[in-house]
């Protein structure tokens, strides 16, 4: 008899996460012998502790097919994370309670490092309890930094905006430094990793185009060498263009922009790192500036999504339930690149065991000796992932998005509250 299954949707969303719930969806219905109704959690995993489900069959294949190019979660999505089982057991029994309560056989979670981990957990607490469950992890993070993946579905689309906006801004900016601003800094996601950062050094497709300088986390920030590589490019091209990762640190660790509080995860909550190295040049070397935070709109922008991203975005969610239906079990489809030129790629499976909670950061050699900009390695590495347009629909000159009814399934247990 089939099982149902649960699909949710964890952390940050992207421009392409709901491309891996079509996948999801269109997939699952192509098997009814195999997976009955798909139940999508309402804000991500608190859905499934609260029993807030939604029954994704209520669905028609338009609006499911519609996910494909809309941005954001279509489900909901939250930061919430599950820590250890003997420290939260609770909440992972409450899990499996629910999943028995409704004839959930399949467990499918859609995020980062952290939802790979809570994927980890679920499919071991399953097998303590003896309770028939197959948990797969569906990669998505617009850091770039899971690992045993060649990419993460969000980040090429998230690539391809920075690059195409720092290319923007930088003839903006070359337009006006004789009399106007001559520094631009734009601030890009990137805690740890400054995969991010590096995406922005597409721009420049010969030397000393925009971005004349990058900012990663992986690099120690030191003001002098820094000041004096800004004062050289005003100095050669009469401005200077700067992309700069949320997360930039000095040699002892300190963030160079900390708000003091911390998100659900227990991470820094991070913001104006841009300001603060744009103020900077503007105290010691006396230049107008402007800054920018791409914030939501880098990850949000679905208008320029990469097709490689939206393609591969898809692949993972389709191979997450054919993997299901197979039997495998406690592992995550991931992206295997074959070869750069021309670009070409499979999907592969890891197990979430070496997956959970890894970090994957920018390597050394994809940054140049000085630590300022990108290697040509970096740009092979780079410059697939944001090929290819996949334009939504468009109606009265703006983008068609599509939005789900999300019918709520009946509840059948007492209220938790997480």
């Amino acid at each position: 008899m089939a099982k149902n299954a649960f699909y949710a949707q964890s952390g940050g969303v992207t421009a392409v996460i709901n491309a891996s719930a079509c996948g999801v969806l269109e997939t699952a219905r192509l098997y009814p012998d195999k997976i009955g109704r798909v139940y999508a959690g309402r804000d991500g995993i608190l859905g499934a502790l609260t029993e807030d489900l939604i029954d994704t069959s209520l669905e028609s294949e338009t609006a499911i097919a519609g996910l494909k190019h809309t941005p954001g979660g279509a489900f909901g999505s939250c930061r919430y994370k599950l820590k250890s089982l003997d420290e939260q057991r609770v909440q992972y029994e409450r899990l499996i309670e629910v999943f028995r309560a409704h004839d959930i056989g399949y467990f499918f979670y859609n995020g980062g490092n952290d939802s790979m981990d809570t994927a980890w957990k679920v499919a071991q607490l399953a097998g303590r309890l003896d309770f028939p469950l197959i948990s797969i992890g569906i990669p998505k993070t617009v850091d770039n930094d899971l690992a045993a993946t060649d990419c993460s579905p969000g980040f090429g689309s998230v690539a391809k905006y920075v690059a195409t906006s720092m290319r923007e801004a930088g003839l903006d900016v070359a337009s006006m430094a004789r009399t106007s601003t001559k520094i631009f800094v734009l601030e890009v996601m990137g805690r740890h990793a400054g995969w991010i950062t590096a995406a922005c050094g597409l721009a420049a497709e010969r030397l000393n185009e925009p971005p004349h300088i990058l900012l990663f986390p992986e690099i120690p920030f030191a003001p002098e060498p820094f000041l004096l590589r800004v004062a050289e490019s005003v100095k050669a091209h009469g401005f200077c263009t700067i992309a700069v990762s949320e997360g930039l640190s000095d040699a002892s660790g300190r963030l160079i922009a900390e708000m003091g509080g911390k998100d659900a995860f227990g991470h820094a909550q991070l913001g104006g790192v841009g300001q603060v190295v744009a103020q900077l040049i503007k105290d010691r070397l006396g230049y107008k500036y402007h800054w920018a935070l791409a914030d939501y709109l880098q990850r949000s922008a679905r208008h320029i999504a990469s097709r490689t991203d939206v393609e591969q975005a898809y692949a993972v969610g389709r191979a997450a339930v054919e993997a299901a239906i197979a039997g495998k079990n406690a592992v995550m489809p991931a992206i295997t690149r074959i070869s750069d030129t021309p670009y070409r790629w499979e999907i592969t499976f890891a197990e979430l065991s070496s997956v959970a909670n890894q970090e994957k950061k920018l390597p050394r050699e994809f940054i140049t000796p000085d630590g300022f900009h990108i290697t040509d390695l970096c740009r092979r590495y780079l410059a697939p992932l944001i090929e290819g347009e996949d334009f939504p629909p468009f109606t009265h000159g703006l983008p068609n998005y599509t939005r789900l009814q999300n019918s709520s399934v009946a509840r059948k247990l007492k209220e938790f509250t997480p």
